[in-house]
């Protein structure tokens, strides 16, 4: 039952590119975009333009795959004109059509789950670049940072939103905007900013409407993201720092009273004012209780949580009365984590932890991509086609997430890990001959010497003297 479920699916992505196929423009087009997504879910090794063009582009009859099926997908990517924000609204549609009434019965809903992610890049020249904190090695390294708001549901999670971080010396860089074709309205913005624009970008569309809205400290660390959340009214479970500083009783009533000498007070005492950690090393014990979020790979996935309503610091003045909520490791207590939420006082403990719990379902979208779909292996440098290969990535993503929806009703254990594979054997797969074979070696053995005489030429011309020199 199940291999004829994903038989079924694998025949239906024709028509699940169907939805979207206008949305790509003129018919060229509409079939770079199907070459790209099958070259995206298909691909073996990296997923890079040259290999899906020469793999699943289809060259006029009679002739061999070529050049000029590499550069048309590749001019598909960085100049076709269709709008990827437009395809990103029809994934909201899908999202909300097929996935988020699974959320109806969820004791969290819709969660919005932030994070941003780094894709490490060798030269000086792809839009956005620079040495910059990149959270997958650790350091900060020669990298493109995005910000990405993933749909998180009980069957599943789906990108519906996107943007590349400019840093400051590239917003104000003319000349280097024009190479890349940044367009004329984006400006420097912080990361914290670009995700409050991007909550309110996607529910102004009016599709997609977010219970919550999940983060790590970068963000909750941020007073300015958490007023966007305020004053879109959305409600935000968001990690901050071990020294994020909270009153414990009510900042408005420990404004000193005046001694009738100098300017009347406004500030309050900071006598009760405390950071996250010296609140939760004071908690007594049992203000400490386990609770079950899901059953994991190794097992029950438990956590001990506590919490207490504080008054937050924002802005260097004090800011409005949150939760306070700790979470610690079963096996190692010392392992705190930090989160605040504006929830209401009557929210429960366990749906704060269930909300909280799903940020790593982000973590988990961008691991799938990345190891799947190829979201790391572009090499184009412009700002349209770094946001034209992200839709792609995350329509593929999509398309196998439904097929894995569909298949759990026979197999309630299937990974979406699992389904890539069997989509793959379950897909049609264009065959090579041995003729196409020799046609495609002998393709990149012309490439590679054309690319090497491009690069003596180059050398020889910068080192003369060396030329000279050594006979070169």
């Amino acid at each position: 039952m199940l291999g004829d479920t994903l038989r079924t699916a694998a025949a239906k992505l024709f028509d699940f590119h169907g939805r979207f196929a206008n949305l790509f423009g003129r018919s060229e087009a509409r079939k770079h975009s199907l070459v790209y997504l099958r070259g995206l879910l298909l691909c073996e090794g990296r997923k890079s333009v040259e290999r899906i063009a020469l793999r699943f582009a289809e060259p006029p009859e009679g002739e061999e795959v070529s050049q000029a099926e590499v550069l048309a997908l590749q001019g598909f990517l960085t100049e076709s004109p269709w709008e990827y924000q437009d395809v990103q609204e029809e994934i909201q549609k899908v999202f909300a059509e097929e996935l988020v009434p699974s959320a109806a019965d969820s004791p969290v809903g819709v969660v919005g789950v932030i994070d941003e992610s780094a894709f490490v890049k060798s030269g000086p020249h792809s839009v956005g670049v620079k040495r910059q904190y990149c959270g997958r090695l650790g350091k900060k390294e020669n990298c493109q940072v995005g910000v990405f708001l993933v749909g998180s549901t009980p069957a599943g999670e789906a990108l519906l939103d996107h943007q590349l971080y400019l840093p400051k010396e590239w917003a104000s860089d003319r000349r280097r905007r024009k190479r890349t074709h940044v367009p004329k309205e984006i400006r420097f913005q912080t990361k914290p900013k670009m995700a409050g624009e991007s909550v309110r970008r996607t529910e102004e569309r009016g599709h997609v409407k977010f219970d919550w809205i999940v983060a790590d400290e970068l963000y909750g660390n941020n007073g300015d993201f958490l007023d966007s959340m305020e004053t879109q009214n959305k409600r935000y479970m968001v990690e901050v720092s071990c020294t994020t500083k909270f009153w414990t009783v009510d900042p408005a009533t420990q404004v000193p009273p005046s001694t009738g000498m100098g300017r009347h007070p406004t500030r309050p005492s900071h006598r009760h004012l405390h950071s996250a950690r010296d609140l939760a090393a004071a908690l007594p014990a049992d203000a400490w209780r386990a609770i079950r979020l899901r059953e994991g790979e190794k097992g029950p996935l438990v956590f001990e949580y506590a919490r207490l309503r504080v008054w937050s610091r924002r802005h260097g003045k004090p800011g409005p009365e949150v939760w306070l909520v700790f979470q610690r490791s079963v096996d190692n207590p010392n392992e705190i984590k930090y989160w605040i939420s504006n929830a209401d006082k009557s929210t429960s403990l366990d749906t704060l932890a269930l909300v909280g719990s799903t940020r790593f379902r982000v973590e988990l979208f961008l691991e799938e991509a990345k190891g799947e779909l190829g979201m790391s292996h572009y090499e184009a440098r412009a700002w349209s086609s770094w946001h034209h290969h992200m839709t792609l990535v995350s329509l593929a993503h999509l398309y196998a997430t439904l097929v894995r929806r569909d298949a759990r009703t026979a197999e309630p254990r299937l990974t979406l890990r699992m389904s890539f594979d069997l989509l793959r054997s379950a897909l049609e797969q264009p065959t090579l001959t041995f003729e196409q074979a020799l046609h495609l070696a002998d393709y990149h053995i012309e490439r590679n010497e054309t690319a090497h005489e491009s690069h003596r030429k180059t050398w020889l011309a910068k080192h003369k003297r060396l030329t000279t020199k050594l006979l070169l």
